[in-house]
């Protein structure tokens, strides 16, 4: 489990985050949602130590370690060696090596080369198309093709949690409609998620824990069906109007 406790983030004198705790359980799919600039990004690059914390605690917690390994100060790849791997906004692969080569770099840290070949595998079934686009240079794929890409990299690290960045952005709603349907299988597989959608509607009827961040701050939790209901969050997220 992957628990955030009080934390403060700044950019210069922009406080991004502000003091935000929450929870992902083993298992689940935990979602963030929130306007663009709520800081929803910023919590994702933190996790992976891309971005540094001025106060708070991220620990992840396992039946071996209860207490829980600090990770925030660590080196990135060594959040990754814990388990933790993220699939960016904008799916930034690398346009001029090919699909197979893009998800080798995925399991850049791992040395089972047997077990390598197993996950390209499995990579594959999840998406038959990057398969059949195995030698095709990643630069020459469509945008969902690339969304798939970014999301079979970082299954490559072989993660216990998968954070992803706004998967659907600029993606036709078929596409869309596939990555989740995939999001979901992933999940079934065992790999927990932890996902920041603009699409909020799509976010939270596949998430089991939902979260909504205003401008740095955690405004409301709970379950995605909860929040699906909630007046407020169709207000502002679902382009609904509130009841009279």
């Amino acid at each position: 489990m992957l628990k955030i406790e009080n934390l403060h983030v700044n950019y210069g004198g922009i406080q991004a985050l502000r003091g935000i705790s929450l929870e992902v359980p083993d298992g689940k799919i935990v979602t963030l949602i929130g306007a663009n600039g709520a800081g929803k990004s910023t919590t994702l690059r933190t996790i992976s130590g891309l971005v540094k914390a001025s106060e708070g605690s991220i620990k992840w917690v396992t039946d071996e370690n209860p207490e829980g390994e600090e990770l925030l100060g660590k080196p990135i790849d060594k959040i990754i060696g814990t388990g933790i791997s993220m699939s960016p906004e904008g799916r930034r692969v690398f346009p001029d090596m090919t699909v197979l080569e893009n998800l080798k770099i995925g399991a850049y840290l791992r040395k089972d080369k047997a077990e390598i070949e197993k996950d390209i595998q499995w990579v594959y079934s999840l998406f038959p198309r990057l398969e059949e686009r195995s030698w095709q240079l990643a630069g020459t794929l469509s945008g969902g093709e690339q969304q798939m890409l970014a999301v079979g990299r970082a299954l490559m690290s072989r993660p216990k949690l998968m954070m992803l960045d706004e998967p659907s952005l600029g993606l036709a709603p078929l596409v869309v409609q596939d990555i989740f349907s995939i999001i979901r299988e992933i999940n079934r597989q065992g790999v927990t998620v932890l996902l920041i959608e603009q699409n909020a509607n799509m976010a939270l009827k596949i998430a089991d824990q939902a979260y909504v961040l205003e401008t740095g701050n955690i405004t409301l939790s709970g379950t995605g069906a909860e929040l699906l209901a909630n007046e407020d969050v169709k207000a502002a997220y679902l382009g609904k109007s509130k009841k009279n």
